[in-house]
């Protein structure tokens, strides 16, 4: 058995379906499965069972002796939640509680952090763990991925394989149920298709022109690649980044989605939301040596490969889902 959890979100229900297409049909897929546009992302999958994120660590407790390998996808990730809490519960002591239970049952564990931990980008994006605990995210979801990041590379004790992605700008087929959390693709296409034109936000940064502010813009296929990779390698454990390595700018993102469209560019520029001006990203790159380093060589689709493919196979496409 494969435990995947978030299993009905974005990433989630595209990994079930990637280890469904390599034969692995014994999957155990964890969430709520109380949202009906979620659970849309797991229609033709083949599940062993359906487990009740509440109910998990009960679940695991009686059947760890089944598990081959557990992929943590599942979190709250909404970037504007303000309460910590609900993020302490929800992101970081329930990783807590996984993790223990990976070690006392010897269970490979791979987790999904986020690019959100490095903040501005301070002291770069580098997965260095010597550097790791100095990061600052700018939100709650950020934080709670950053705590866990620190509180795993402080244990004594770990997993006898684990690793830990730090997910940079994902886009792809199954996040249609985001809604204003979805990916800046998902946004271009929605607003192209309705009204021909997309709006960027304009830079408020002397350094940055308008739509110039640069993203590392990753599809979620190259997400599932590195995550199957990682379910046979178990070894060389320890944080990774995961994004494409190569920063685009906005408008290199819309002329793609246009192409994809054969739509003329028409771009209008509006201003960034004063109240999250201070705390926009105005470039994010990924450095992606250290998963090189262990032995994935496969390479990421290019922004251009990425965007046509999600736009002309999935969004533009009766058959959406992955």
């Amino acid at each position: 058995m494969i435990v995947v959890t978030g299993a009905a979100g974005f990433i989630g229900s595209c990994l079930v379906k990637k280890l469904n297409s390599e034969n692995f049909n014994a999957i155990i897929a964890v969430d709520k499965f109380d949202q009906l546009a979620k659970n849309k992302n797991l229609e033709g999958a083949k599940i062993q069972e359906k487990v009740d994120r509440d109910l998990f660590m009960l679940w695991l407790d009686k059947n760890f002796e089944l598990v081959e390998s557990i992929f943590h996808i599942g979190a709250r990730t909404d970037t504007s939640e303000m309460d910590v809490t609900l993020f302490d519960r929800l992101n970081t002591q329930y990783s807590k509680d996984i993790w223990l239970r990976c070690i006392q049952f010897q269970i490979p564990f791979v987790y999904a952090s986020s690019a959100a931990t490095y903040g501005l980008g301070e002291i770069g994006y580098d997965d260095n763990e010597a550097t790791i605990p100095q990061l600052k995210p700018l939100n709650p979801y950020g934080q709670s991925k950053q705590d866990f990041d620190v509180w795993a590379l402080a244990q004594t004790e770990k997993p006898f394989f684990w690793a830990g992605l730090k997910f940079f700008n994902v886009y792809g087929p199954n996040e249609y149920h985001k809604g204003r959390m979805a990916s800046v693709i998902w946004h271009a296409y929605s607003q192209i298709t309705s009204t021909n034109k997309m709006k960027l936000f304009r830079s408020h940064n002397p350094e940055y022109k308008d739509g110039e502010q640069l993203r590392d813009f990753v599809y979620v296929k190259d997400i599932l690649d590195v995550c199957f990779f990682l379910l046979h390698h178990r070894k060389n454990s320890g944080i990774f980044n995961l994004g494409s390595g190569k920063a685009r700018t906005f408008i290199d993102l819309t002329k793609a989605v246009f192409k994809a469209l054969d739509k003329k560019v028409i771009i209008e520029f509006i201003d960034t939301p004063i109240d999250i001006r201070d705390k926009y990203q105005y470039f994010t790159e990924a450095n992606m040596v250290k998963l090189k380093s262990i032995g994935y060589t496969k390479p990421f689709h290019s922004l251009e490969e990425g965007a046509t493919d999600y736009v002309q196979n999935y969004l533009n496409n009766d058959l959406k889902y992955f």
